[in-house]
């Protein structure tokens, strides 16, 4: 009697509830907000949040917006997937998702770095006695003919 006199019971509090379990409404699998309901569609497009970006270097993980897939290069998992293919990652690497495509650019880098070194054999240079430039080889050559 005491719980009839109060209001019904309960079945007030029941029905409140039931409202907050009752499954959400969300045909078009946008993500949930901080509120727990589907954030709106326009935002939802607004953000790109439609499109999914696959990284193979990841283990084939699919990133949702451009803003998350960008934002993922400077994460561990990325570093780590190029930790392990032996290739360090640098700004280089931005946008690179494909394992080939990595392994390829960081060749081509590996060439431009070794092409830069110096070569005293091929740079090295010689002065005469006149100021003309020569290189080592040709220097050599005409000191060894007694031409300078």
């Amino acid at each position: 009697d005491t719980n009839a006199d109060k209001g019904g019971g309960g079945n007030g509090d029941s029905d409140d509830s039931d409202d907050e379990d009752a499954p959400i409404y969300n045909p078009k699998g946008v993500p949930l907000g901080w509120d727990g309901k589907p954030i709106p569609y326009w935002l939802f497009k607004l953000h790109g949040l439609n499109h999914f970006y696959p990284c193979e270097i990841c283990g084939n993980e699919s990133y949702r917006g451009r803003h998350n897939f960008e934002k993922h290069f400077a994460e561990t998992k990325h570093s780590y997937g190029m930790k392990c293919l032996g290739i360090p990652n640098t700004k280089h690497f931005h946008g690179v998702t494909k394992i080939e495509d990595a392994q390829n650019l960081w060749g081509k880098l590996q060439e431009n770095v070794n092409k830069d070194i110096f070569d005293a054999s091929k740079d090295e240079e010689y002065e005469d006695s006149k100021g003309n430039v020569l290189s080592r080889a040709t220097y050599e050559d005409l000191a060894r003919q007694g031409l300078l």
